[in-house]
């Protein structure tokens, strides 16, 4: 059985090769009528459609499914089906990531927080300017809330200033249970051990060799990578401060996570605060 779309498309392409309407419809078993009728869906997907158009040009790196919560917030609720049928109907696709190997599902994870403020994680990230200068990223995030609480960019990012930024975080949210990094110099300094003890922060410093272990920072590292360092050009290391900036307050305010329930990590964190139980949250 050939759907009455592709017939109509069949008498298009007859009259295209000189046939009139009437001798091509009696060819292809098909009514005069049907060839001015106009779809309903087309015409109720045309809005949802143009806004995915916009929002897939506006986040290159957003699949389907993210890019459906942004349309619910503009006023086009739909189910994943749908939204997954306007996508393919767009021809909308997010570049293929490079493989990454896997990790044995046997080995031993990191026992993760089950509340906000408990573990704080922090790496660095490394990018440079179209001028040459060099950047150097200090992200810190909370591990349960997924909040991005800082981005510290400069040229060179040693023990003192990472003492700084910390302690900075630590007036303005509260200081955390533990502070989890790998083994990089600035981060097992005599002075960084020194205040973390002054603190009273346990540091969980991952085995060399196993970024696994700090498998939150690594996934965030990845999307901050990907979905800005890479779609941006900096031509200058100040440029770079003002738009890492404003990415970190929307991936904190804005973009939503799968793995908070399509929240975004200042809901998410409100939440968490308004519950006594705030592990129930993601299970909701």
């Amino acid at each position: 059985m050939v759907s009455a779309p592709a017939r109509r498309r069949q008498v298009a392409y007859a009259r295209g090769r000189g046939l009139s309407e009437r001798r091509a419809c009696a060819l292809m078993s098909v009514a005069r009528s049907a060839m001015r009728y106009e779809s309903r869906m087309q015409r109720k997907d045309a809005p949802a459609l143009a806004a995915m158009g916009l929002l897939s040009a506006q986040y290159p790196r957003y699949g389907y499914r993210r890019i459906q919560v942004f349309l619910e917030r503009q006023g086009y609720p739909m189910s994943s089906d749908r939204a997954w049928r306007l996508w393919r109907q767009a021809g909308l696709q997010v570049p293929r990531k490079r493989c990454r190997k896997r990790i044995a599902a046997s080995r031993p994870r990191p026992r993760p927080p089950t509340g906000a403020r408990q573990v704080w994680a922090y790496d660095f990230v490394f990018d440079a300017c179209a001028n040459g200068q060099q950047l150097k990223c200090l992200t810190v995030i909370d591990e349960f809330t997924r909040e991005c609480l800082a981005i510290d960019v400069a040229g060179s990012i040693r023990s003192g200033r990472v003492i700084e930024v910390l302690s900075q975080l630590v007036t303005v949210h509260g200081a955390p249970k533990v502070l989890r990094s790998d083994n990089g110099p600035e981060f097992v300094s005599k002075a960084l051990l020194k205040w973390a003890a002054g603190e009273n922060l346990d540091l969980a410093l991952i085995d060399p060799g196993k970024p696994w272990q700090n498998g939150t920072t690594e996934s965030f590292n990845g999307k901050f990578r990907d979905e800005c360092l890479s779609m941006e050009w900096f031509r200058n290391r100040v440029e770079a401060k003002v738009v890492i900036e404003q990415w970190r307050r929307h991936y904190n305010d804005v973009r939503p996570h799968s793995s908070l329930g399509r929240r975004t990590p200042a809901e998410f964190k409100r939440l968490c605060i308004s519950t006594t139980h705030p592990e129930a949250v993601l299970q909701e």
